[in-house]
């Protein structure tokens, strides 16, 4: 089985489309490992707060199988087939690693934003602290360490199954 980790985010009725994404998640994948939610300002647009999180979990799908399957799962929950980069998200799930993967296609990998972004960065750190980033040597902790954390984010409480 291959190890992936995601990013999950939502501005959109976000506890609601966080919970809707765990959920075809663990349909798809079963079990999950899943960090702690944080709030974050928007990215590029003026909005309101995203919630985002990260989340372990393990396929023996081929890549290209599990990148058509969030575009599916992003669809049936109101994403916009065209949809801009930086605008509103009911639901957003990014394929940030694939196993120990290092290419450029069908996407790159391990996903650039992990190096970017902090509402990536930190989940990470939080959800695999130890893990290696692949092509790297060093773990999500120490990246996280050394972050330039700019990026206003806290972590907030959330109850996967609430209603």
């Amino acid at each position: 089985m291959t190890p992936m980790l995601f990013s999950l985010g939502s501005n959109v009725t976000p506890r609601q489309h966080l919970r809707l994404g765990l959920a075809a998640l663990r349909q798809a994948f079963g079990r999950l490992e899943c960090s702690p939610v944080f709030e974050a300002e928007p990215v590029g647009f003026n909005g309101t707060n995203f919630l985002n999180m990260a989340v372990k979990a393990w396929t023996d799908w081929p890549i290209e199988e599990v990148l058509a399957w969030i575009k599916e799962v992003e669809y049936a929950h109101g994403r916009p087939v065209n949809a801009k980069k930086y605008a509103p998200r009911t639901l957003d799930i990014d394929l940030l690693t694939y196993g120990e993967r290092v290419s450029n296609s069908p996407v790159v990998m391990p996903r650039p934003d992990i190096l970017k972004l902090a509402f990536v960065l930190w989940p990470l750190a939080e959800l695999v602290p130890n893990e290696i980033l692949p092509g790297s040597n060093q773990s999500y902790s120490e990246l996280w360490q050394a972050f330039d954390k700019d990026q206003p984010l806290w972590p907030v409480p959330f109850d996967e199954h609430a209603d």
